[in-house]
Parts: structure tokens; sequence; C-alpha cells
């Protein structure tokens, strides 16, 4: 057992004093008190404002690795998702599954420090360059799993099912041979990651990542699904306008809607990006009890479009916030990029605030409930039962200044940035005090090692 005390802390019930908790060796919060003197036994935190801590439901860790490598215009003239993909195939082709662990352990890193407390890792680099499943299928998610171990983040790992090419059955060539081809092979691969997990932390969860409606033929797709019958599924939707028109062409109905006719889309269901719905598939979508999958920062740099969040919120629909290519790993900045995105297209303030609550607080309690479940982790409040996942702000922080209650979040959120963030647990471990993750610095050093070497062979 173990005990913190904060001065105030964000209760399932609101903004509290005196906040005493205690934590059990499994990780979870076992008792919550509040307006009571500190216990004896308890480790207070001065100067510091406890918040539960989101959960990132959406990450490609290798591509931290690229950022920077793909801001120039093509020589058509136009760049976009398209052609950024492009970069990335030749960009997998040379990475070794220590280099995709270092770089893993980087992002998780940050991540942390940012103030997420757990990662949902959707991860298809599975095979060697030319296309071998390694000795051991399931190599590339045991290395993440290491890295995730390494940094004491919480884990869903999300290994991916990618079977073709495109939506006319091609098959995998030149980087896409590194994610799959054969479902036998996935098989084998998932079953040796529920293996390898097998002794990895209690909060560690396997779940599942048919990738999207192009690289998974519609008749294969319910029979990969009965890998997991019970874990998180994660799948890439709606993203891009020519996604959304070729999925019409090919299925005979839009991405979104075709998911709901023909999968039991429920509670266990996590739909990525969902940036292209019609007003029927944003209300049938939020009725399905699924999560969407928000990536801002990402979307922004990809071009992607405006996800339909005022209409998606008023339907009742969760979502849950990702960083999708880490290009930039920053917490508050996701937040506000996706609140900034709806005010720009409605010309309007305030667009998500649903009252009494501030604008922060709607983002911030929406991406806590969304993510929890998106990750299958009982996470995501300051509760018994609850995993302490956890994170201390800096109550001196400037951008708090004279704030108080849901204004302190609208401080951190629109007017602050992670440096505000000061200490993180993670299901009870503490990872980060005083802002710095306690293994950042061997970490940092294997991740500059490995970006040389890449920048040597591209």
């Amino acid at each position: 057992m173990s005990s913190l005390f904060a001065e105030l802390a964000l209760l399932p019930d609101g903004w509290r004093r005196d906040v005493a908790l205690t934590i059990g060796a499994d990780g979870r919060i076992t008792a919550v008190t509040a307006g009571q003197a500190p216990p004896a036994d308890a480790q207070a935190l001065p100067g510091r404002i406890l918040l539960p801590a989101l959960a990132n439901l959406h990450s490609h860790t290798f591509q931290r690795a690229m950022a920077g490598l793909t801001e120039a215009r093509g020589a058509a003239g136009q760049d976009s998702f398209w052609t950024w993909r492009e970069l990335m195939y030749r960009f997998v082709a040379v990475l070794t599954p220590a280099q995709i662990e270092a770089i893993a352990a980087q992002v998780f890193v940050e991540l942390l420090e940012a103030g997420y407390a757990a990662v949902g890792e959707f991860h298809y680099l599975h095979h060697g360059p030319d296309g071998r499943p390694y000795a051991n299928p399931a190599e590339t998610c045991l290395r993440i799993a290491a890295a995730a171990q390494a940094t004491g983040i919480g884990l869903t790992l999300l290994p991916v099912l990618y079977l073709t090419g495109d939506l006319d059955g091609r098959p995998l060539a030149g980087g896409q041979r590194r994610f799959g081809g054969r479902l036998d092979d996935f098989t084998a691969l998932w079953h040796a990651a529920a293996a390898g997990l097998a002794d990895r932390p209690a909060d560690t969860v396997l779940g599942i990542a048919p990738h999207s409606l192009r690289a998974v033929p519609p008749a294969l797709l319910g029979e990969a699904l009965a890998l997991c019958p019970a874990g998180p599924i994660h799948l890439h939707i709606a993203e891009q306008v020519r996604e959304v028109q070729a999925v019409e062409a090919a299925l005979g109905a839009r991405p979104v809607a075709w998911l709901l006719a023909n999968q039991p889309v429920d509670r266990r269901w996590c739909l990525v990006h969902a940036t292209h719905m019609t007003p029927a598939e944003t209300g049938a979508l939020a009725a399905s009890g699924a999560v969407a999958g928000l990536c801002p920062i990402t979307e922004a740099n990809l071009g992607d479009g405006i996800f339909q969040g005022a209409a998606y919120l008023a339907a009742g629909g969760r979502f849950g916030i990702g960083s999708d290519s880490n290009l930039r790993i920053a917490l508050a900045e996701e937040l506000r990029q996706l609140d900034y995105s709806q005010r720009l297209r409605d010309q309007a303030r305030a667009v998500l605030c649903q009252p009494p609550r501030s604008t922060g607080r709607t983002l911030y309690d929406a991406a806590l409930a969304g993510g929890a479940q998106a990750l299958g982790r009982a996470a995501g409040a300051i509760a018994p039962g609850r995993f302490a996942d956890l994170v201390a702000l800096d109550a001196d922080a400037l951008c708090l200044a004279g704030r108080r209650d849901d204004r302190l979040l609208d401080g951190w959120l629109f007017a602050g940035d992670d440096r505000v963030v000061m200490d993180i647990w993670s299901a009870g471990r503490r990872v980060v005090e005083g802002g710095r993750h306690h293994a950042r610095d061997r970490i940092e050093q294997r991740y500059r090692q490995t970006v040389r070497q890449l920048a040597g062979a591209l």
C-alpha cells in the first residue's frame, strides 16, 4: 500500500480539497477521502493539483523518427496523405527490431512527460523488410512491450491485421510487406504476442486492430475478430475523402455506414479518425457506444479534414485522444487543436463546451472516459477500483495563477503547455517526477543513436 495527499484534486463528483488516496500493490486505488487532515503515512504533494491522467488511444511509435522529414512539396506540386505514405513506406523498409524498440521507448517517455499514463500502440511493423516473419512472429510486438515496461507506461497492445494493399485485393508490396499479408501468419503472431505478454504488468492489455477496410477484405474481417473475443478493437476509418469514395465504390456504402451495418460495433470498438461522416453516420456512431479516436495534430499535419465534434457530442458520442504519427507529442496541444478546429469551421467560440462545465473541463472529461474505454483500461477517474493513473500539475505555473476549479484546466489547455505537468503515476508506478522521466537520459541517448543511424540509411 502507498498513500498520497493533495490539497486539490479532481474527483468524479468535482473538485475537492484535502484529498487522500491509497494505492494497492496491484496499482489500483483502494480508498479516496476528501476534506480531512492528511493521514500520517501519506506522501504529501505540496504545490500540486492532482488529476486523473489521460490515456493516449492511438500511437504509431516508429513514425516519431520521421518527424520533420516530410515537410516539402512533391514534384507534382501538391502534397497529401497519399504522398506522405510513400515516404513512410521507404522509411519502414530500413528499421530493425532494436531500432523499433528504441524509438518506442523515447515516445513513451515523452508521452508520460506530457501527461499521459497509458497508450494504445497500433502496431503493424510485424515482419522483416523482405516480408518474412521473424523466428518469433511477435518479435516486434514484444519489442514494443519491452519499451513499455522499461518506461512504466500502461500498454494496450493492438497488433494490426493488414492483408491487402488496397480495396481491389492487390498483394502487399514494397514497404507494406512488413505489415503482414496472410491471416494464418497473423493468427500465429497474435497468439505469440498473447504468450509473450503473460508475464508483463497486470495493467497490460492485448487487443486487435484490423488496419482499415482498405487492408482487410470484408469476408475475413469477422474471422479475424474471433481471435480476440473480449479485448479492444481498433480500426482506421474515413480519414481521407479519397478513402471514403473508394470504399463506397467497392462496398456500396461509405466506410462508417458499412461498418455499422456489417459488424457488431459496440463499446469495445475505437474508430480512429472517423473524420468524414454524414450527419446520419455521426449519429449512428454516437449511438453505437464506440469511441471516436481523434488525433488532431496528426490529422492537421496530414490535411485530413475536421471532425464533426459538435454534432457528435450533442448526440452523446464518446471520443478519446491519440498522438498517431507522434510528430509532436503535446497533450494540451492535442485538445486545443481539436477545439480550435471546431471554432475555425463554425466561426464561433467554445463550440464544444457543455455547460455547466468549461470548455477545458468538457474536453478533459470526455478524453478521460473515451481513452480508458478504448484501451480496455480500468482508469479515467480517481476512484476506488480504478488504476492509479494520475497527473500532478504545478499549482504555481503562470498559466494557472489566480485560477480555480475548471478554470485551472482552461488555463493549462488554452494558455499553457505540458511544462505544467510535474508528476505522473501509471497504475501506481511513479515514473515522472519534477517534469522529468526517471530514465530519460539513458533512453534519449539510445534514441539519438538510432535516428543518426537511420539518417545515414535513408
